[in-house]
């Protein structure tokens, strides 16, 4: 039986083991370095676009349903009691909104979510301090936090995608680190350019040759007035009868690298799923198929994971409420033309199609079904209506 089920009573039964389970047994830490939290804290794009992601996939709803078919890790709990901890209040300290946006922060930054369950309550355990220890006949035979150990059946665990791990997930940041660690560099070379001056401005010749220290000495006292962080370039002294053949035209304008930097930042944005002209200011029209693809291939799929995980441990179903989510929604002209359609087609009643649309439903005559009358009589009596009868004289 699987690792989950040494928690639910079951009938005896025999025990099938991984015949491969012996060869992956030990402790397995958080890979991610602290690097991914210092791009995300500190360049704008990094930060603009994981944040695009914890928000939305936390903003979307979550709907409990029925009891599954299968008994989940937890028995005895109550449907009432599951939605409220995934709907409203998953603890006393935090509001559902706080709780799956560290979710989704941890599941960005690192690769996997962990909720550890009380009893009575869930609560948010930062990934990137929590190890897994994985034993020889079980995958897991704990979780370790800060020397606290937790059993397989008190965590839920959602990993991302990996390859040379069946524990633990890979951060989404992680194929982007090149990226980033180039914009960085980018960034800091911009920096030190200005605040040094490494190209000279000032340029002030001697007949004869200088010491070092009053070469020094001059230098420091012509830098304080022509500092290029006051519009100022560096000086440059030259002695002992050295001429200069050319002075360097290269200026901080030169240096910008925008294109490059525009480059390594759509870079970073594909690799989290983000489309890049979400970022872009402007009016465009290629806007709204690409929100829509980035909810489909991004926002849902991470919302799926997290709800398939929470189903198999409570026994319920688990589902995200796409209705609410705008990007979803088709234009307001089709969507009152589709409920139009249905009105007419005797389909939906017309309180229906107006609680749709949002508006308030006004019942008497809008609750029912309406009768498709295209040719008068046909749709309730078919020997009623079509071709009047001829008169008298009139040709058949």
């Amino acid at each position: 039986m699987a690792w989950y089920n040494f928690f639910t009573p079951k009938v005896e039964a025999e025990e099938k083991l991984n015949p491969v389970q012996h060869y992956d047994i030990g402790h397995e830490p958080s890979r991610e370095v602290h690097s991914h939290t210092w791009y995300y804290e500190n360049l704008e794009i990094v930060n603009r676009g994981v944040n695009m992601l914890i928000n939305d996939a936390a903003a979307i709803p979550t709907l409990v349903g029925q009891a599954t078919k299968h008994a989940g890790v937890v028995s005895g709990i109550r449907r009432s009691k599951v939605e409220k901890l995934l709907t409203v209040e998953p603890n006393p300290y935090e509001d559902i909104s706080r709780f799956k946006r560290n979710l989704v922060t941890d599941y960005i930054l690192d690769g996997n979510m962990f909720l550890y369950f009380d009893g009575a309550h869930l609560y948010h355990i930062p990934a990137n301090k929590m190890i897994i220890v994985k034993g020889v006949k079980k995958p897991v035979d704990y979780y370790e936090f800060n020397e606290t150990k937790f059993s397989p059946g008190e965590i839920i665990h959602v990993k991302d995608n990996s390859f040379d791990s069946v524990s633990r997930g890979l951060s989404r940041l992680k194929p982007a680190t090149r990226s980033m660690a180039l914009l960085k560099r980018m960034r800091d070379f911009q920096d030190n350019f200005f605040k040094n001056g490494a190209i000279p401005g000032l340029i002030i010749k001697s007949p004869h040759t200088l010491s070092t220290k009053i070469k020094d000495r001059m230098m420091e006292s012509w830098a304080q007035k022509y500092n290029p962080s006051n519009g100022g370039r560096r000086p440059l002294i030259l002695d002992g009868d050295m001429d200069i053949a050319d002075l360097s035209k290269v200026s901080f304008k030169d240096l910008d690298f925008q294109a490059s930097v525009n480059s390594y930042e759509t870079t970073v944005l594909k690799a989290i799923g983000v489309p890049s002209i979400l970022l872009d200011s402007g009016n465009n029209a290629n806007i709204r198929p690409n929100l829509r693809m980035y909810y489909l291939e991004t926002i849902i799929p991470i919302v799926t994971q997290l709800n398939f995980a929470l189903e198999r441990y409570f026994g319920f179903e688990v589902r995200e409420d796409s209705t609410k989510v705008t990007a979803l929604q088709p234009e307001l002209r089709e969507l009152s033309a589709y409920y139009v359609s249905l009105v007419n087609g005797g389909i939906v009643t017309p309180d229906e199609a107006r609680k749709g649309l949002g508006y308030q439903l006004l019942g008497e005559d809008c609750d029912h079904i309406r009768v498709p009358q295209n040719i008068a009589g046909s749709a309730t009596q078919p020997d009623e209506g079509g071709r009047p009868p001829a008169e008298e004289g009139e040709e058949e």
